[in-house]
């Protein structure tokens, strides 16, 4: 990969950063606890399902930061390694790259790595 175009892929993380740093936290209502309130089942859900949506939107941004710190780690330490698997070291498409320039993997690899399509529970309660 040419100097031009590593730069381009370090112009283009250090934006989608920026773009998650601005982003404003999504809120999260408390629930409420005074027993003078009336107790409305349905809003007590709603506020449950809002507060886990809400969390939720903050890991993935936690997340997605991540994989762009790291990108950029890669880039400034070891830039000639940019833009290669770290599984197989063949060469990331250019096309992945250009849509995720945080990408570590190639297509092969992370299909690999991914869990099966609809994902695989060990127990009923393992959302994941």
């Amino acid at each position: 990969m040419k100097a031009e175009e590593r730069a381009g892929f370090e112009k283009r993380l250090l934006v989608m950063r920026q773009e998650i740093l601005i982003q404003e936290d999504p809120s999260i209502e408390p629930n409420r606890s005074d027993a003078s309130a009336k107790s409305d089942e349905d809003a007590q859900a709603l506020n449950e399902m809002s507060q886990i949506i809400a969390s939720q939107q903050n890991r993935k941004r936690l997340g997605s930061l991540g994989q762009i710190d790291a990108a950029l780690r890669r880039l400034r330490q070891e830039p000639e390694d940019f833009g290669l698997c770290l599984a197989c070291e063949e060469p990331i498409a250019e096309r992945r790259l250009q849509l995720m320039p945080y990408a570590e993997y190639c297509v092969a690899c992370q299909g690999k790595r991914d869990s099966p399509r609809g994902g695989a529970r060990r127990k009923l309660t393992d959302y994941q």
